[in-house]
């Protein structure tokens, strides 16, 4: 009884903590999966560009000064 009690406690805070999401299938959970990681991707690339200055334009000019 004890081991029943404690399997469905277990089951019922993983329902409620947002473990497990029913109603989405295989192809969605993947396709959020895939967001997830582009979004991942880009943000890390926006730091890297940032941390090496060259997220700013150039303030250089393209033009010769006598």
């Amino acid at each position: 009884m004890r081991l029943f009690a404690a399997v469905t406690l277990c089951l019922l805070g993983m329902l409620l903590s947002g473990c497990s999401q029913p109603g989405q299938t295989a192809k969605e959970v993947g396709r959020r999966h895939d967001r997830v990681l582009q979004l991942n991707n880009q943000m890390m690339l926006s730091d890297f560009d940032r941390v090496l200055l060259i997220d700013r334009p150039s303030h250089l000019t393209d033009k010769r000064i006598p």
